[in-house]
């Protein structure tokens, strides 16, 4: 793995690397691999499985039912492990896609092997939708690669390093088969950032030297425990609020604007030390309700990135980028991007701003996976993302445990956060509550980060 710079090939100049992050596609297919399109429906048609189906996984589909001007769509298949979910994802898409949605009764699946049966129910060369939490995704994507279907997998890709180590994995044997890959950091794929970061790269601010992540707003929900849910079910159900599921707030909620900040700079972080903690809140669960992580890159420059969710404080949801000459604000949040001379953000000092069209990203992200897959060019976003969601570990693991860890650590560590591989209703939730109802939460100074 190359730390220094972001690219795949590290002989790419940025403008090629620039095109290579936001989806452009060049160059024939790998030379002896099976062409995608062979494995297409006579009449041309992409056939579609969502595993997944909450909010974000149902307008994933939405999205990829909206690619049709390039082709026939068809969703087949709905996998999630709550039945309400398949149903309500079911009727919404139902509602708005009528011709295009042939997902009867017998290929609406429910339980931890559901994602197993949708898949089957594709064949080679059609789209898997993976949008269940992240610490599912590693497993299913494993088992869709095997499959031969391409893949839009939505973030945060993993919640540990065995994870990232799994995804990368099969994001190799993704390309030796010749499938499309499309992760959701949506913010790569939207016209205005790409734009202004290829301004920052090319120079317009100067060289980066100082980058800075925020997320900062009101409280994350937390809902009770239902009457009758098992504590398996209450955990996934509030799969935002326990670590091992979603992979900590630093992780699921700023992953894109910490990648945003290593994609300006070029490069991904070496090392990382922070502090966090749970001040206010008092739902009972394992979220620390402020972050504080301080990464340095390899050449010694800073990316310090803060993740708050309280009432009654000051908010943010941005990126603040400083080069040797000038300034930029962006990032996910951020609509309007801009660059300034100078430090101060201010119409007087503006040097650039975006002025073109502005779909939007998580439908653009689609039409490039769908666009691969029918021209049949080479498209795999695996290894950016799951660097990117390394990036996020690594601050977890910093902040929980008070420690400065290195990249190298964080990425060769075996700490699980849990099994997930074989989970039934049966299992043995990862972590279970004390006698007064709560959850064990990481201590700085006391919590290994390994």
């Amino acid at each position: 793995m190359n730390r220094k710079e972001n690219r795949s090939t590290p002989s790419r100049s940025r403008r090629e690397f620039l095109k290579q992050t936001t989806g452009a596609f060049s160059g024939a297919a790998l030379a002896g691999a099976l062409s995608a399109r062979a494995y297409a429906d006579e009449d041309n048609t992409i056939k579609v499985a969502l595993i997944g189906c909450g909010g974000r996984g149902t307008g994933a589909a939405a999205n990829a039912l909206s690619t049709r001007n390039q082709g026939p769509v068809k969703l087949v298949a709905l996998a999630d492990v709550f039945d309400h979910r398949v149903k309500g994802s079911f009727e919404r898409l139902q509602k708005r896609f009528s011709d295009q949605v042939d997902v009867p009764p017998e290929r609406q699946f429910v339980g931890f092997d559901a994602y197993q049966r949708a898949i089957n129910a594709l064949n080679p060369g059609d789209v898997v939708l993976l949008a269940t939490p992240p610490a599912f995704r590693p497993l299913h994507l494993e088992y869709a690669v095997e499959k031969g279907c391409h893949v839009f997998m939505e973030k945060s890709f993993a919640v540990d390093a065995p994870g990232v180590r799994r995804v990368l994995a099969a994001g190799k044997k993704a390309g030796e088969k010749n499938l499309k890959v499309v992760g959701g950091l949506h913010m790569r794929h939207c016209p205005a950032l790409q734009a202004a970061v290829e301004q920052v790269h090319e120079g317009q601010i100067g060289t980066v030297v100082t980058a800075w992540a925020y997320r900062m707003h009101g409280p994350v929900g937390f809902r009770p425990r239902q009457e009758g849910m098992s504590e398996l079910a209450h955990q996934i159900a509030n799969y935002s609020n326990f670590t091992w599921v979603n992979g900590s707030f630093l992780l699921d909620w700023l992953i894109h604007n910490l990648d945003v900040c290593c994609w300006v700079k070029d490069a991904w972080p070496d090392s990382c030390q922070g502090q966090g903690g749970r001040q206010v809140r008092t739902q009972p669960d394992q979220l620390f309700d402020h972050y504080a992580a301080e990464y340095t890159f390899p050449d010694g420059t800073r990316l310090f990135a803060q993740g708050r969710h309280m009432n009654d404080c000051w908010g943010f949801f941005g990126n603040n980028i400083h080069g040797t000459t000038g300034s930029g604000v962006l990032g996910e949040g951020i609509r309007n991007p801009h660059l300034y001379q100078g430090y101060h953000a201010t119409g007087d000092n503006q040097a650039w701003a975006y002025d073109g069209p502005r779909p939007s990203p998580y439908q653009v992200e689609l039409d490039r996976l769908f666009q691969a897959i029918r021209d049949d060019q080479p498209h795999n976003e695996t290894e950016r993302c799951a660097h990117a969601a390394m990036v996020g570990i690594l601050g977890r693991m910093a902040v929980e445990s008070g420690k400065r860890v290195t990249w190298d650590q964080a990425i060769n560590s075996d700490l699980a956060l849990a099994e997930v591989d074989g989970m039934t209703w049966d299992s043995e939730p990862p972590v279970e509550p004390d006698e007064e109802g709560n959850y064990p939460v990481a201590m700085p100074g006391f919590t290994t980060a390994f």
